[in-house]
């Protein structure tokens, strides 16, 4: 079988990745630098799970040291294809500090692209992000919507990287297929996602604050179904972009109130101003992924919802202590 690199291991969305690329037969090199955008618990939890699976090898470094990539080529001769999920990610943060989003999400992926050339890989699958639509794409959303008028320097900095691979297609014949993901959620997610921080919030008894008046729209896409195209887009496609985002929409109240069901509680919302980084809406149009990698979401909130409400509950000795940003 194949050997694959995924970067940004001990992420919310490498961890199903690695575990499908192994269940597949592959075997898969990991590389995360565990940083601390947010509590390293949860990566290092990730890694646990990884760590008991034959065929996974980690490496604790980083993409922007070039000296990384002179000690994977040193261990092995060839990879299949990269997965490349290591960013510095969330729309907020990137406000305060986006010297390092920068760093990581554009200068990282430079890098990379640059041992891919060098290393001869053919593959390449580049996670950017739904945010690059900016403030009101047409809902639901296709790949050729503008992408050119990002509201933060998160997307601004995907847009550089998904660029940057174009070049690598059209100069070395890079093989690359951009994934641009819609609001994921499931087990093991990022603090700063909003079903992680209702369900912490609603199950500790901690105030909710909602941004706006919680009428924001957005389509999620459970975990496994985003890790599956992420793997179907190892197929070879040229240079493509591909969505990959939910078919069912919810507002951050309907949400709310799903969550409360679940955990039997009602929240003490509370509604504070909207942040000029948030959208209104997002809601993929997948017709493309549909057609070019056959994938289709499957998990409906109804299933996958549950499902990060029980880890939590499964995990809160330490996951109610993960500070929220």
């Amino acid at each position: 079988m194949a050997r694959y690199l995924v970067t940004g291991a001990a992420g919310f969305i490498a961890r199903r990745v690695i575990e499908q690329l192994i269940a597949q037969g592959h075997e898969v090199v990991g590389v995360d630098n565990l940083n601390d955008s947010y509590d390293p618990r949860l990566k290092e939890w990730r890694l646990q799970q990884l760590a008991r699976l034959p065929g996974f090898r980690f490496f604790r470094d980083d993409i922007c040291r070039p000296e990384f990539y002179q000690s994977l080529s040193g261990e092995f001769t060839s990879f299949q294809g990269v997965i490349h999920l290591a960013a510095r990610a969330g729309v907020r943060q990137a406000v305060e500090i986006p010297q390092v989003f920068l760093q990581t999400n554009a200068a990282g992926t430079l890098n990379l692209l640059e041992w891919c050339r060098r290393s001869g890989t053919p593959k390449l699958v580049l996670a950017s992000t739904s945010s690059i639509y900016g403030a009101n794409p047409p809902l639901p959303t296709p790949e050729n919507a503008d992408s050119c008028h990002p509201l933060q320097i998160y997307a601004a900095s995907k847009k550089a990287a998904e660029v940057m691979a174009y070049t690598y297609h059209y100069l070395y014949g890079l093989d690359t297929t951009v994934v641009r993901f819609f609001t994921v959620y499931g087990p093991a997610g990022r603090p700063d996602m909003v079903m992680y921080r209702f369900t912490r919030w609603i199950v500790e008894n901690e105030p909710v604050c909602v941004s706006g008046d919680g009428n924001q729209m957005r389509g999620f896409t459970y975990l496994d179904d985003i890790a599956d195209g992420v793997i179907k887009a190892l197929k070879p496609l040229g240079y493509e972009i591909v969505n990959l985002g939910g078919h069912e929409t919810i507002t951050i109240n309907e949400l709310l109130q799903r969550i409360e069901h679940l955990v039997g509680k009602k929240a003490n919302v509370h509604y504070i101003p909207g942040h000029p980084a948030d959208v209104n809406a997002n809601w993929a149009d997948v017709t493309k992924a549909r057609s070019l990698l056959g994938w289709e979401p499957k998990v409906l909130l109804a299933e996958g919802i549950p499902q990060l409400v029980n880890w939590y509950l499964e995990q809160r000795a330490w996951a109610r202590d993960i500070p929220l940003p």
